[in-house]
């Protein structure tokens, strides 16, 4: 259930405590919008560890990029706490366009993965996404079980594949030289991480 907070010194106090408990560590700003989002659920955080380990041991230990789990992005421009997004994964290739400004990153992304959770707003970021040139993202569904990959082609990302059961797809990211697959498992299913050069496989 959303609500609207209108009162600035409520605003202000929740804003506080949710600093100081760490629970803002995935809200964000939306046009001047502050969002509140709650923390993910187990099933969610197991996921983003697994595949952060992957794409950093082939990304970020290999001297290709940076790999952040939960980063501020933002688009151009200075004043980039009014306008940011805060996706579940995100990988920034040696020598993109994207900038590391310390508090946040500014452009294009090279490949995010998004996660999403009950009547949360993931696909709403995508203008965002589009907007600041994203290259690449994964995103994971739970309701049903399904990977999506969107990839940037004529000025948007467009959706380029999909993996869901009994027999999952391969997509191929274009960025990390990596494939992603849903395979069926028990208690969930999990994410299959192909790496083709070596044959490398991964669980997440």
């Amino acid at each position: 259930m959303a609500t609207l907070v209108t009162d600035p010194r409520l605003e202000e106090r929740l804003k506080q405590q949710r600093r100081a408990s760490g629970a803002d560590r995935y809200d964000e700003v939306w046009e001047g919008v502050y969002m509140m989002a709650p923390l993910p659920n187990n099933e969610h955080r197991q996921m983003v560890l697994r595949l952060a380990m992957v794409l950093e041991e082939v990304v970020g230990l290999g001297g290709a990029g940076e790999v952040y789990p939960g980063v501020n992005l933002a688009g151009p421009g200075d004043d980039w706490e009014h306008d940011f997004r805060v996706p579940d994964l995100a990988v920034f290739l040696r020598g993109g366009a994207a900038e590391d400004c310390g508090t946040h990153w500014r452009g294009p992304a090279d490949f995010l993965v998004e996660i999403t959770s009950p009547g949360d707003q993931t696909r709403e970021k995508f203008p965002f996404y589009d907007r600041i040139e994203v290259a690449e993202l994964l995103l994971i569904d739970r309701d049903p079980w399904t990977l999506e990959l969107f990839r940037r082609r004529e000025g948007r990302l467009t959706k380029v594949g999909q993996s869901c059961l009994p027999f999952g797809d391969m997509l191929a990211s274009q960025s990390l030289g990596l494939a992603f697959q849903l395979i069926a498992s028990h208690p969930r299913p999990r994410i299959q991480v192909i790496h083709p050069a070596t044959g490398r496989r991964w669980l997440a």
